[in-house]
């Protein structure tokens, strides 16, 4: 566990806890999508959309480390929980928006656009954004990662 005791600094607890659950958030997708589509995908590694929301877990990890450490009624905590508010209701809302308007405009690019057409077809990315269920289940992943790596810390370490 010699590791562990590396992680010894706040700051950089909270930097560990949040890419660990960042990488634990990728990681799922990953092997999800690999075990779905029997292929493994490596872009899926550095995409965004899909089950869990990396980008939640990776806030929730930030803000539950920043309230372990600092203090639930710290203002660190406060400033941390309202950044990864902000983030995940962009996840969940305006850039699922989006998705669903890719979606959408690359229907329309592809029946509009006929095979002889002079106009470059473009296709839009449509995994933007994420359901509730996807960043709820992300920041569960984010606050389970902080709260194991500061248990790992100092009760193991």
């Amino acid at each position: 566990m010699e590791f562990l005791k590396l992680i010894d600094s706040n700051g950089f607890e909270i930097g560990i806890s949040m890419l660990l659950a960042n990488w634990m958030a990728q990681m799922y997708k990953a092997i999800a999508y690999a075990i779905k589509n029997r292929v493994f995908n490596y872009s899926i590694l550095f995409s965004t959309g899909r089950m869990p929301s990396s980008h939640s877990s990776t806030v929730m990890a930030m803000a539950s480390s920043v309230g372990i450490i600092n203090g639930w009624n710290s203002s660190l905590f406060a400033v941390s929980c309202c950044i990864a508010g902000i983030v995940m209701y962009d996840a969940a809302g305006v850039r699922q928006a989006a998705s669903k308007q890719a979606r959408v405009l690359n229907k329309l690019i592809k029946e509009l656009i006929s095979e002889g057409h002079t106009l470059k077809k473009i296709h839009l990315k449509q995994f933007l954004g994420h359901t509730p269920m996807e960043v709820v289940v992300g920041a569960l992943l984010g606050i389970g990662v902080s709260f194991g790596l500061h248990l790992a810390i100092n009760y193991f370490g």
